[in-house]
């Protein structure tokens, strides 16, 4: 049965990634069985970023024929003077490790740049990667809706990546998923297990996030009433709102990736829990050292 809603993340390939990450990074060996399992199962989109260790080398190592690639630019140098040249040459190079000649997407890691004083020519450099065909759409990864505004004023976008899920729904209350919807801009959500905060037993959450031990404690009742897993019904949540074109799921191993597919094929339910935070310092990863 095809997943066409689930975009593989590949943080994990090319480096540790994850609160809930385990097992480390995930051999080459190993990324090989995982994207012969996605093809065979109709995934066709892979997610990366120049800045996710050796992940797009590994990619580019094991073969990505079909896939479509979305990858994300670094942050430009505050004292770039020519920055299409800057952003042109990270991207052939991007092109070079991963070993096809174009990429689907381009977003931008640090979309506040487009206002800023280099604004202008980020945005220029951007149009003529798309007008050249080494990118098929630009786009922006978001930490917070707010971040939308600016964006678009600055710049025409194809895709836009932000995080959604049970505690975190900015994308939805704040009216953008259904805005972008309307606009044709495509929508691909990331962190739909929190980092993996989600998927921890109650007990092994970390002692710095029992600030909101009430969302936890809820969750987990939730979760024993409904007698489902924490995996199925934090994907389920996503796969309730049309206007999401893609979930963006990270795996540190095969097995955990035939979990995640399994999990997606089940029934999506009609109620959900109340445990939506609005606290940038939890549903924002970055903070998180701070804590």
């Amino acid at each position: 049965m095809s997943t066409p809603m689930i975009a593989l993340g590949t943080a994990q390939f090319g480096m540790n990634y994850g609160i809930a990450n385990q097992s480390g990074q995930v051999p080459s060996d190993e990324v090989v069985r995982i994207l012969a399992l996605a093809r065979s199962e109709g995934i066709d989109t892979l997610d990366t970023a120049m800045d996710y260790g050796n992940s797009e080398t590994c990619l580019g190592e094991c073969g990505v024929a079909g896939f479509k690639i979305i990858t994300k630019l670094s942050a430009v140098p505050d004292d770039a003077t020519d920055v299409e040249g800057w952003v042109r040459g990270k991207v052939q190079a991007c092109l070079q490790r991963l070993r096809v000649p174009a990429v689907r997407g381009l977003l931008l890691h640090r979309p506040h740049q487009l206002s800023g004083p280099q604004g202008p020519q980020l945005a220029r450099a951007l149009q003529g990667l798309k007008a050249d065909g080494l990118v098929e759409q630009l786009g922006v990864s978001i930490y917070s809706p707010a971040e939308l505004g600016s964006v678009l004023q600055a710049c025409s976008i194809d895709l836009v990546q932000a995080p959604f899920s049970l505690v975190d729904r900015r994308l939805h209350t704040s009216g953008w998923l259904q805005k972008l919807h309307d606009a044709g801009v495509e929508v691909h959500v990331r962190s739909a297990f929190l980092q993996g905060l989600l998927l921890m037993p109650r007990a092994g959450i970390p002692g710095k996030f029992e600030p909101w031990a009430a969302t936890w404690d809820a969750w987990h009742a939730w979760l024993a009433r409904h007698d489902v897993s924490a995996v199925q019904a934090c994907l389920g949540f996503v796969r309730s709102f049309a206007q999401v074109h893609r979930i963006v799921a990270g795996v540190d191993s095969l097995g955990q990736f035939q979990q995640l597919l399994s999990s997606t094929q089940a029934d999506t339910l009609a109620d959900w829990p109340a445990i939506g935070v609005d606290d940038e310092t939890l549903v924002n990863p970055s903070k998180w050292n701070g804590l």
